[in-house]
């Protein structure tokens, strides 16, 4: 079966609106959906998180929850949320992200049946793709990256692995194409090679391809991203039982309860500190099942925990300072340290998920950690960085929004795998790129107004915050149990759910009850503007301009 969809190109359906008109014909109306744009045109998998994240901050619930529905579809007919919905993508997923996706999308509507089910859909995805084998490392409690698919990718370019089949080639002295084809029949057994492309693959359902982190041992690895969404999909669903389900829920496979869910988080919490968590250095690292060790490569990844919400007070503490000081840049969060990539040769090129690449889910999912746990201003600080790297880009080269920067220096214009989709100039889309414009409508809320009036002149980063006294630094701003104004999109709904959960309890009751604590400020809900490490220039008395607390204006008028 697996070998028979490599070659099967066709698109899969997803959810539709199903009535009757009026003389009994069925009417069969396909959900609306947004793709990432340039040349992937299909429903991609963790890409949808973050677009449907766009969409809410522009109140386009419809479509948000029409990929919510696509998903649910997804989930009921194909076993999984796939890479994408194309027939050769069933036997592999992308990071999950439909508890939290759904619970959003159901503040805006708040229809309670309609959440049931995409949960339950959760659940089911939870118990029959992330928590069992080949997925599932017994041993730890930990997951992996580990689809099912087996040889060449059949997305890939056909050459695209010529240089991995050479030597092998070689060793029979026929042509590359002769030994691919000959492999793909089963004519030739190369365990080498087979366990290579379960890696290769495996980094594809990463969705982070390709990076020296996870090459040639990315199924071996129980990765801090893909363990802190499981954390979340768990906290998600206790607190999401508990508060409109009265702590029992019904699901497709059975009666679920709120405590069962908290004592699943609570222990891949533990898994996660006993594993993941390296006390010397102050960050989480992927760990290697098979080696029995932590992975050495340094990954931005690690700031997923806060968004997680499973690091504890002390953690974060140590965990803000050391990211800051490894992974930012210039223009935002790069995708790793200089260090753990490596040296860069002609046999041994750069990859697009390393440094000194920045991508904007890393941005997104940093900036509302860091805010759930106090440190408010090194999210703006890092929004800050990241939208000006837009701004810059767009304004400079005729309205290009790419798929990613170079954020060490500041530039979408660089030479690596798969190009940049968005810049060739033949092909630059007018939409954009889709989680590249949610990071932006996103990232917006994040900014004071000074902020906001600096991003609109095209202040560099370091120029505006040396004359604002920002601070640059990794210091906290406020209890995580305040939220200082301008309060993020989605802040307070994710605070109330995080609170729900016992590590970031923990960390609050750290905090709330520590007095002496002088990184702290217990900033009250009626906070001005401007947080307290972000002054106003000297002139500037512009406090009540346009509604920029809320971050409902502005968006459009800013380019």
């Amino acid at each position: 079966y697996v070998k028979s969809i490599n070659d099967q190109f066709g698109i899969l359906t997803l959810a539709a609106d199903v009535t009757h008109d009026a003389g009994g014909r069925l009417v069969y109306k396909p959900l609306p959906f947004v793709v990432p744009g340039g040349r992937f045109n299909e429903q991609y998998g963790w890409d949808s998180y973050f677009e449907a994240l766009g969409l809410l901050a522009d109140g386009r619930v419809q479509l948000a929850k029409n990929m919510v529905d696509n998903f649910v579809y997804e989930i009921k007919h194909y076993g999984k949320i796939l890479n994408a919905n194309r027939s050769y993508y069933l036997t592999r997923s992308q990071p999950p992200f439909l508890t939290d996706m759904a619970l959003k999308v159901y503040d805006a509507i708040g229809d309670t049946e309609w959440l049931q089910g995409a949960l339950s859909a959760a659940i089911t995805e939870y118990l029959s793709v992330w928590t069992c084998e080949p997925r599932l490392d017994p041993a730890t409690g930990l997951s992996c990256y580990h689809p099912t698919g087996i040889g060449m990718p059949p997305e890939t370019e056909s050459t695209h692995f010529d240089h991995i089949v050479g030597p092998y080639a070689e060793r029979l002295g026929i042509e590359v194409s002769e030994y691919k084809r000959l492999y793909a029949a089963d004519a030739i057994h190369e365990p080498e090679l087979d366990a290579y492309f379960v890696h290769d693959r495996a980094v594809r359902e990463s969705g982070h391809d390709t990076t020296y982190r996870l090459e040639r041992r990315c199924a071996s690895l129980a990765t801090v991203d893909l363990n802190c969404l499981l954390y979340r999909y768990e906290a998600d669903l206790a607190s999401a039982i508990d508060e409109h389900f009265g702590g029992q829920m019904t699901t497709d496979i059975g009666v679920t309860t709120a405590d069962e869910w908290r004592k699943r988080a609570e222990e891949r919490r533990v898994a996660m500190d006993k594993y993941l968590w390296n006390e010397a250095k102050g960050l989480y690292f992927d760990y290697d099942v098979e080696l029995e060790e932590q992975s050495a490569y340094e990954s931005v990844t690690a700031l997923w925990a806060l968004w997680a919400g499973c690091a504890s007070h002390d953690q974060a503490t140590r965990l803000v300072d050391a990211a800051c000081r490894r992974f930012e840049a210039a223009g935002g969060l790069v995708s790793g340290t200089e260090e753990s990539r490596g040296r860069i040769t002609l046999l041994r090129p750069n990859r697009q998920w390393d440094y000194p690449y920045g991508w904007a889910p890393h941005q997104m999912l940093a900036w509302c950690g860091l805010y759930a746990y106090g440190y408010a201003s090194v999210a703006r600080r890092l929004a800050y960085r990241w939208l000006y790297t837009i701004t810059r880009a767009f304004v400079d080269f005729n309205g290009v929004v790419p798929e990613k920067f170079d954020v060490v220096g500041m530039t979408h214009r660089f030479q690596v795998e798969y190009g940049n989709v968005g810049v060739d100039f033949k092909m630059v889309p007018r939409e954009g790129f889709g989680w590249m414009n949610a990071s932006y409508q996103v990232g917006l809320t994040y900014l004071t107004s000074h902020m906001r009036r600096a991003l609109g002149a095209l202040t560099e980063p370091e120029v505006f915050f040396a004359r604002a006294g920002w601070s640059t630094d990794a210091s906290a701003s406020h209890t995580p149990a305040s939220t200082p104004k301008p309060v993020p999109v989605f802040a307070m709904a994710d605070a109330r759910r995080l609170r729900g959960n016992s590590a970031l309890h923990c960390a609050l009751e750290a905090v709330l009850t520590t007095t002496d604590n002088p990184a702290y400020f217990d900033l009250p809900l009626t906070a001005v503007d401007d947080d307290p490490r972000s002054p106003a220039s000297p002139g500037d008395t512009d406090s009540t301009a346009d509604n920029s607390d809320t971050g409902e204006t502005g968006n459009k008028e800013l380019l």
